[in-house]
């Protein structure tokens, strides 16, 4: 009999020399199958999500990206390389961009907490940034 599935397609594709069978032990909405990059593209999206509803004017028009680490070389007018994160303004038809540099957060980070403030932090102060207000008065608990 001819199985046109791929095998990993399959609920059972495989007992090697009787070792049982080959299937994910755990769920995929369980905590163990997800990953650090994951967990921390999550909890962006949250924090996205909840500055969002309180200035949606701010955050609707900018565009959020989450990059392994920052590049190497600054380009020429830069003073220093920002290791967490960084705002690019709007301009020639592209829209204003806040890019976090996931590596770097998560090494200073001990904790989901920690990450998840600092995720907050440094989101608050490129939207900041990019609109030439104070961090505190977009998100109070800023810095905090």
């Amino acid at each position: 009999m001819i199985n046109d599935q791929p095998p990993w397609s399959r609920s059972v594709y495989r007992d090697s020399h009787g070792r049982g069978i080959r299937r994910p032990t755990f769920g995929t909405r369980l905590p163990r199958y997800r990953t650090r990059c994951g967990i921390f593209d999550d909890l962006t999206a949250a924090q996205i999500r909840r500055l969002g509803a309180g200035w949606p004017q701010l955050v609707k028009p900018v565009q959020f990206a989450v990059e392994d680490v920052p590049p190497s070389d600054p380009t020429p007018w830069e003073d220093r390389a920002d290791l967490f994160s960084r705002s690019f303004p709007a301009g020639r038809g592209i829209p204003a961009r806040i890019v976090l540099y996931r590596l770097p957060i998560q090494s200073k980070t001990r904790d989901r907490t920690e990450l998840e403030l600092i995720i907050r932090d440094e989101l608050v102060l490129q939207l900041a940034d990019l609109y030439g207000r104070d961090p505190e008065e977009i998100d109070p608990m800023w810095g905090r």
